[in-house]
């Protein structure tokens, strides 16, 4: 069967959301077998608010990820940074749209800060990128902190530096996440052009592609609109978690036709427009930070009634079954299968985190 086009499968799951009826919260029963309480709890902080020394190591250890090896027989994969890359462009269609988004990308992110602590040394805080302090204000998203060469990620994509190979079979091209402006997907810019990424080597991407490249980014200004703190505001009304999880990741009334999910993806352009392959960016890990730390506020808020709370279905094509908790997360080569539970409560294993805010 041809792949559907990541486009189609918004509205499959649209039409399907009608058609089907959700548990909006577990029974309590449900909820009272979990994971043990940590006994520490790391604080992750944003990006600003971690000491230079802080940020610079932490980019060091992206770095280390990038040049360490990897023993996975996955095809294209040398480093472990790939092998985070390969894992999210192998799952992309199990864990987009679906109930448990929020939660797969709640472990991924663990399993990517283990792996720098383990692996590489790194003992800063674990970090996210807030873009509501960038986009609430008059200045350009590119004059962002995490835009600096020294002490963030290196700005823009240089212009001409890179194009994209074309469409293959079974790798149609992506569009990019819905709701963008024309001119908005992947390679609209170039080659990172400054800072510590300026001459990596990405060896997986565009989409289910596998070949060398540098990183791509191209920052799109007007997309700033789509991660404000207004639109943060709206999502964080709302009651059931339904209606946060599908705002959060696929936009809706005061979101301008996006999500902040999109929108933040949109903002940094380039690798990050790829819904497939967009780890390959290393912004891509604090965007989708300040995406959980949106949840954990929101669980915060209620946690009696939200701490548990979940819906959605467990795949994008039919026949749809309704999430539970005990449904088990697929992470290819990076970790077993784990139970959605056991990463709904921050504070217990194997998470051990709050956020700062």
């Amino acid at each position: 069967m041809a792949r559907l086009s990541y486009s189609f499968l918004i509205f499959v799951i649209a039409f399907q959301n009608l058609c089907i009826v959700v548990n909006a919260a577990p029974s309590p029963d449900e909820t009272t077998v979990g994971r043990a309480k940590c006994n520490t709890l790391q604080i992750r902080k944003e990006w600003r608010d971690i000491s230079v020394e802080d940020r610079k190591d932490y980019v060091r250890a992206v770095k280390c990820l990038m040049n360490t090896p990897s023993s996975s027989p996955r095809e294209g994969v040398k480093s472990r940074f790939d092998e985070f890359q390969g894992s999210h462009i192998d799952l992309t269609d199990e864990v987009h749209q679906v109930g448990h988004f929020l939660a797969w990308h709640r472990h991924y992110l663990t399993l990517y800060d283990k792996a720098l602590r383990e692996e590489c040394g790194y003992r800063g805080p674990g970090t996210y990128w807030d873009w509501t302090r960038d986009a609430d204000g008059p200045g350009l998203m590119r004059d962002s902190p995490i835009f600096d060469p020294e002490t963030g990620f290196g700005g823009n994509g240089v212009p001409g530096t890179y194009t994209p190979p074309p469409a293959a079979p079974g790798n149609p091209g992506f569009p990019g996440f819905p709701g963008l402006p024309p001119g908005g997907g992947f390679g609209n810019q170039g080659c990172v052009g400054t800072g510590p990424f300026k001459n990596v080597t990405i060896n997986l991407g565009p989409g289910r592609n596998i070949g060398a490249h540098c990183l791509v980014r191209g920052i799109n200004e007007p997309m700033k609109q789509s991660v404000t703190s207004a639109n943060v505001r709206t999502i964080m009304v709302e009651t059931t978690f339904e209606r946060f999880r599908t705002l959060l990741e696929n936009g809706g009334r005061g979101i301008a036709g996006l999500g902040i999910h999109g929108g933040g993806h949109g903002v940094v352009g380039g690798e990050l427009m790829d819904p497939a392959s967009s780890p390959g960016e290393p912004l891509f890990y604090l965007h989708h930070g300040n995406l959980d730390r949106i949840w954990w506020k929101w669980q915060s808020v209620d946690p009696k009634n939200r701490l548990y709370a979940l819906s959605g279905p467990t795949t994008q094509r039919p026949p749809f079954t309704n999430i539970t908790l005990d449904f088990l997360m697929p992470f290819t080569s990076l970790s077993p299968r784990v139970a959605v539970r056991d990463v709904m409560d921050t504070e217990s294993e194997p998470s051990c985190f709050q956020y700062n805010d």
